[in-house]
């Protein structure tokens, strides 16, 4: 057994705006775990926004990931990873990944039935809209033609009704909207009314993850329901925030595990959260894997594969805006045929 690992630059249908940043491109890695002919490929998409970025990343797998003695048992070979990856919750992610893809073809099974997951009938997938140019609105609602729920970049604020209003000057498809931290106190109940009058079902992360208290306040009051983003990484972060929102967003990058993911499922049911899985701009290694979860949730935004136009790998597919996962054993993603050569 080896590991390898490549960098890859991603590019966007369009420019990737949210309330702090915009982007083109991002680089991400994947993750190899070769052994013989079975390659166990996972992906680190990592956020500034969590101290996290790939020129972090490379030394750490570039001092070489050790290897256990064992190489019989998937959870002992990740016990012993772990603790060389500095914390680093996107490169756990892409080894827990690997390991779950390669573990999954070695014994002939799919990750969704390892983990006892439910794979029948998965949740439509929302389409995400970023923050960017007004004019700009109808081309990528042309993008998210086949899909029935928009997830739509706010947090400007200034902008923030007008992007709205310029949507549903074209649809009136059921939108979810995400501020990433960037509401002002003063302003959110209003908006929140607002918005609620225009066919949105949630609003997720409104303001920054240590002001709290802003978001019990708006809780209360608001006519539409509040997730957690920013403020729910992973599983500890659940009981101390139970009281601020109705549900959270979990993603592979930010928990650092589908191990982490599931645990973080079973600890909202059971403080009566409502969850959604959603993920960062990643390839189809990334989403697919993320899906592995997706029976087991409520709302599901695992769009980031649709959007980049270089996608090296193929996986879970949308049929009717649903996700349906590979029939394949492991984490079921395969190399496209023009990247073979690059890639793994």
């Amino acid at each position: 057994m080896e590991i390898d690992h490549k960098v890859y630059r991603i590019e966007l249908k369009h420019t990737f705006g949210i309330s702090r940043s915009k982007n083109e491109w991002y680089d991400i890695l994947f993750i190899y775990i070769i052994d013989g002919a079975i390659i166990g490929r996972g992906e680190v998409a990592p956020s500034a926004r969590y101290n996290e970025t790939i020129q972090k990343i490379i030394p750490i797998i570039k001092n070489s990931i050790r290897l256990p003695n064992d190489l019989n048992d998937r959870k002992t070979i990740w016990e012993f990873i772990r603790p060389q990856l500095m914390g680093i919750k996107a490169l756990e992610a892409g080894f827990s990944m690997a390991l779950w893809d390669w573990w999954g073809q070695k014994i002939g099974r799919p990750v969704f039935e390892l983990l006892s997951l439910n794979s029948k009938m998965l949740p439509r997938t929302s389409y995400t809209i970023s923050i960017g140019e007004l004019d700009e609105i109808g081309s990528k609602l042309d993008d998210a033609e086949s899909y029935s729920i928009l997830k739509v970049k706010l947090g400007t604020p200034k902008m923030d009704k007008e992007i709205i209003t310029e949507i549903r000057r074209h649809t009136d498809k059921l939108i979810r909207v995400d501020a990433n931290e960037g509401w002002a106190k003063d302003d959110a109940l209003e908006m929140s009314f607002w918005l609620a009058d225009r066919n949105v079902e949630f609003i997720e992360q409104p303001f920054p993850a240590k002001d709290l208290n802003a978001s019990i306040e708006l809780k209360k009051k608001s006519p539409l329901e509040i997730f957690a983003d920013e403020n729910s990484l992973g599983s500890n972060d659940i009981k101390p925030i139970r009281h601020a929102f109705h549900g959270i967003n979990i993603k592979l990058m930010k928990c650092g595990s589908l191990e982490e993911g599931k645990k973080m499922i079973n600890i909202a049911r059971e403080n009566g959260l409502k969850v959604m899985l959603g993920c960062m701009v990643e390839t189809s290694v990334g989403i697919t894997n993320a899906s592995h979860l997706a029976g087991e949730v409520d709302f599901v935004d695992l769009d980031g594969n649709l959007l980049i136009k270089n996608d090296p790998y193929s996986g879970v597919v949308v049929n009717d805006g649903r996700l349906v996962l590979p029939k394949r054993s492991g984490s079921g993603v395969t190399l496209n045929s023009d990247y073979s050569n690059t890639l793994r």
